[in-house]
C-alpha cells in the first residue's frame, strides 16, 4: 500500500495541501494496479456524498458511522438512518457496493472525556472539537484494523466549518498507534463542497443543523425538545 508519509515529507516547508497528498497516492495506485479498501468515518449523509462520488472511482470504501457526540438519542437515530439510506441510494444509481457500518452509540464516552478533560465549557471550533476529532479517528482506525482494510479516513474535511489541516494532522498521529495507514484528503476542495448540495438536493437528503454535540448546540439555543420532536417522527416512518 502507498503511505502518505514520503509525499508529506516533501511538503515540509510549506502548507500541505492534502487534497494533492491524496490525489498523488491515488495516482500511486493506478500506476501500480491497484484497489485499495478505505474503512471512512462519516459524521453525516452530508459529508459522504461527494466524499464517496470521488473515493469509490479508485477504491472499494465502506462507511463507518461513529458518532457518540451526537445528542439527543432520536437525533443520532435519525442521522444513522439517513446515513444508511444514503449509502443503499447511491449504492443502487451508480452501482457502486459501498458498505454501511455502524458503531455502538455510546455518548457515555464522549460525556466522560469532554468532562474529564475540562472541555465542556469550550467553545465550538475549540479544544473539545479536537479531541472530539482524535477519539472519532481512533475508533475508525480500531475498526480498520479489526476489519482488515488498507486505510482508514474520515470525511469531517468536506465541511467548511472543519479545519482540515487539523484533522489530517490528527489523523496521522493516529496511524502511528494503529497497524493501518491513514488516508489524507480535504474533501471540499475542487467544488467538493458545492457537490454535496447538489448531491443532497438530488437524493433528499436530510442536512442537520449543527454538528450534534450537546455543548456546542446549547450554545447555539437549539431546541432539543423540537429537535427530538422532528427526529421521533422521522422515525416513525421506518
Amino acid at each position: 500500500m502507498i503511505e502518505m508519509d514520503g509525499i508529506v515529507a516533501k511538503m515540509k516547508n510549506q502548507k500541505i495541501n492534502y487534497d494533492k497528498v491524496l490525489r498523488k497516492m491515488i495516482n500511486d495506485w493506478e500506476r501500480n494496479g491497484e484497489r485499495p479498501s478505505i474503512l471512512l468515518h462519516s459524521c453525516c449523509a452530508p459529508c459522504s456524498t461527494y466524499t464517496l462520488e470521488f473515493l469509490t472511482q479508485y477504491a472499494d470504501v465502506a462507511i463507518y458511522f461513529a458518532n457518540p457526540n451526537i445528542h439527543p438519542k432520536n437525533e443520532y437515530l435519525r442521522r444513522a438512518k439517513v446515513q444508511e439510506q444514503f449509502v443503499h441510494d447511491f449504492n443502487e444509481r451508480t452501482g457502486a457496493n459501498v458498505k454501511y457500518i455502524e458503531a455502538p452509540y455510546k455518548p457515555h464516552e464522549f460525556m466522560k472525556m469532554a468532562k474529564d478533560k475540562g472541555l465542556t465549557e469550550e467553545p465550538e471550533g475549540g479544544r473539545r472539537c479536537t479531541a472530539c476529532f482524535e477519539m472519532r479517528l481512533e475508533f475508525v482506525a480500531e475498526a480498520a484494523v479489526e476489519y482488515g482494510y488498507d486505510y482508514f479516513g474520515s470525511a469531517l474535511t468536506l465541511s467548511p466549518k472543519k479545519n482540515a489541516q487539523l484533522i489530517n494532522e490528527i489523523g496521522m498521529d493516529v496511524q502511528k498507534i494503529y497497524d493501518v495507514n491513514y488516508l489524507p484528503g480535504d474533501f471540499k476542495k475542487n467544488k467538493g463542497y458545492e457537490r454535496s448540495i447538489q448531491m443532497c438536493n438530488d437524493y433528499n437528503i436530510f442536512r442537520q443543523c449543527y454538528c450534534g454535540c450537546v455543548f456546542a448546540a446549547m450554545d447555539q439555543g437549539i431546541d432539543f425538545k423540537q429537535i427530538n420532536k422532528d427526529a421521533k417522527a422521522f422515525l416513525e416512518q421506518f
